[in-house]
């Protein structure tokens, strides 16, 4: 095989490529209106992991995850998709496959970054916190352009091999791309599990300190679109509701835990200032800041009038009497735990931890379309925003 079909072959299975070379607006005239990705990058934890945590061996995602949707497990927390497949639904491209997943990906639109447990600052629970995500993100960059420019520069009978020849795109352009963040919630989590409210609260303008380095760092490798969602109702998990010791008038009227809610939204009003910062920094970027708290509190206030069940139960695994997670079962003293309810879809938490399909696609209902964001953009009027400005 010659080098030229090698590189073909290397850049086509290995990193196919992200977009193409009328990425912008769907069409080559850079003085469109219209709006279109065709790529996008996600940094996070398990809320948008797609696949990382399992491909690195960390966490083992086991039936009945992804039997709602994909039929068997995705590498995602939860019975189908998650809000970051919606947003790919959105711009009207393929569900993002996991960075270190080797089988069965599709770089051609974009990567995903995010892994369970992941955190903003090192430590914590996973070992892939936002730095680590974001040199995987530049080397994924640097391992593309390079291959391309190898590609581009071999010779065919005297003159450039052009990449259409190989069925790639013609034109690399990380700029156009929008890049979408989902983290910080196992800082609080982690902070709250090994210290106290105060400290955690204390913690809060370190943490984001660093989330603008790692946001300031991808500007410098060319990303200007960002899709920033805060923090959700950390004290209206079940699992935060299970373990929190009891005190009197601690829970709200939906049985959420008050203190963990008012450091989650604590963080956020920090985040949503350090972003209107780095908007005004960062020239020529746009920044969107999506109020997840808001549509996630508003889903748990109304899971009656829904359709859902209580939003304290969960569906997959145990933490009643024996705690064991989902995907797994165990009997104890005759007692069968474990065993997952067999309708999902009136679920709001899957597995105590995380939200099923149908409460993330309730969610993204309400985000995506730009009501709950500041400025008020829908996810595809994110990048037209920028050109009008």
């Amino acid at each position: 095989m010659d080098s030229r079909k090698i590189l073909c072959l290397l850049l086509i299975l290995f990193l196919e490529m992200l977009t193409q070379s009328r990425l912008l607006l769907g069409g080559s005239d850079s003085h469109s209106h219209k709006c279109g990705f065709q790529a996008f990058f996600n940094f996070g934890d398990s809320n948008s992991d797609t696949g990382e945590s399992s491909a690195a061996g960390l966490a083992e995602v086991t039936p009945p995850n992804g039997e709602t949707f994909f039929g068997n497990p995705s590498g995602r927390f939860c019975d189908g998709r998650i809000i970051v497949d919606f947003i790919a639904e959105k711009l009207k491209l393929p569900y993002l496959s996991a960075y270190l997943d080797s089988l069965g990906t599709d770089f051609r639109h974009g990567a995903n970054f995010a892994a369970g447990g992941s955190s903003i600052r090192p430590g914590g629970y996973s070992p892939f916190h936002l730095s680590i995500q974001i040199s995987q993100f530049k080397r994924f960059k640097a391992r593309v352009e390079g291959v391309y420019n190898e590609l581009v520069s071999l010779p065919k009978e005297g003159e450039k091999f052009l990449p259409s020849q190989c069925n790639i795109p013609g034109h690399v352009d990380f700029s156009k791309a929008l890049y979408t963040f989902d983290i910080g919630q196992n800082d609080l989590a982690y902070g709250l599990q090994h210290s106290t409210e105060e400290q955690v609260r204390m913690s809060i303008p370190d943490i984001l300190i660093q989330f603008s380095q790692a946001v300031q760092e991808l500007f410098r490798e060319g990303a200007r679109f960002f899709w920033v969602h805060n923090t959700g109702p950390l004290g209206c998990l079940p699992y935060s509701v299970i373990y929190y010791p009891s005190k009197h008038g601690n829970l709200d009227e939906n049985g959420c835990v008050k203190p963990q809610n008012e450091i989650a939204q604590e963080f956020n009003r920090q985040l949503k200032d350090r972003i209107s910062e780095l908007n005004t920094q960062l020239s020529d970027s746009t920044f969107t800041y999506v109020d997840v708290y808001s549509a996630k509190y508003e889903l748990i206030s109304s899971a009656k009038s829904q359709g859902f069940v209580d939003p304290m139960n969960f569906c997959c695994g145990s933490y009643y009497g024996y705690h064991i997670n989902c995907g797994k079962t165990a009997i104890v003293n005759r007692t069968v735990y474990g065993i997952p309810c067999k309708n999902p879809s009136m679920h709001i938490s899957w597995d105590g931890i995380h939200y099923s399909e149908a409460a993330n696609l309730w969610i993204a209902s309400k985000i995506l379309n730009g009501s709950l964001s500041h400025p008020p953009l829908s996810v595809e009027e994110a990048c037209q925003y920028m050109q009008n400005a």
